[in-house]
């Protein structure tokens, strides 16, 4: 991945006591940084342990600037990756949501602590190693009311739409326009858009309503490419 030095697997030695500790201090990086400033989301990443969404060989580095490779063709995002999207969304309570990628399960549970139980967190993955480590994930953590579904996320998932407000996590050739068509009015939706193994632009999607739509590049980004109809060939 571009820019990117993934560190060696090893055995992990670390407390629980020892990960509360950086969780909190990345919380305050980031908040200093200006990337993390909601409350919902900042209590979510206080509670979510994101050691527990990590392989066992790679669980001491959950709170390093790196992304970490996943079971089957995925990896975890980079920590300060959440707050980038979540926060140009405005994610917040009672949102439903729509996350294409589910990864480790991370990007949803922390999704779910945002939106509330009023809310709803919709996280699909396609490939089927992956999806099986997210589910594992997210039920033996408790988040049993994320709907985690096995599939083509690029063409989104019609029967609980619309979404409003939707996030892709793997690079896309063009924002997939299924996914523009399940956000409901007012929404946002936010995906990295151009090559593998390039820089890419963090899009994202405002509906404004009546056939009209907001572009804004948020940030340059290097993402893995999205697999399915209106991704990249596998």
């Amino acid at each position: 991945m571009v820019g990117w030095i993934i560190p060696p697997p090893k055995i992990s030695v670390k407390s629980q006591e020892e990960f509360s500790r950086e969780r909190q201090a990345k919380v305050k990086d980031l908040q200093a940084r200006g990337l993390l400033r909601s409350p919902r989301l900042k209590a979510a990443m206080l509670k979510v342990p994101r050691e527990e969404f990590i392989p066992p060989f790679y669980r001491d580095y959950a709170y390093l600037e790196v992304p970490l490779p996943l079971p089957g063709e995925a990896t975890i995002s980079c920590p300060h990756s959440y707050p980038l999207f979540y926060e140009a969304l405005e994610l917040d309570a009672r949102h439903r949501f729509l996350e294409v990628g589910s990864g480790s399960g991370y990007g949803a549970a922390l999704a779910w602590e945002v939106v509330g139980p009023e809310g709803l967190v919709v996280s699909m993955e396609i490939d089927p190693e992956t999806f099986a480590f997210a589910r594992e994930n997210l039920q033996r953590l408790g988040y049993d009311q994320v709907v985690i579904v096995q599939g083509d996320g690029s063409q989104g998932y019609p029967p609980l739409a619309p979404y409003d407000r939707i996030c892709f996590t793997a690079a896309a050739p063009e924002i997939p326009p299924p996914l523009l068509g399940q956000l409901a009015a007012a929404g946002r939706l936010i995906g990295p858009v151009g090559q593998p193994n390039q820089v890419q632009e963090l899009v994202m999607m405002v509906n404004e309503g009546a056939g009209q739509w907001r572009r804004v590049v948020v940030e340059q980004v290097a993402y893995i490419p999205l697999r399915g109809k209106h991704g990249y060939p596998a």
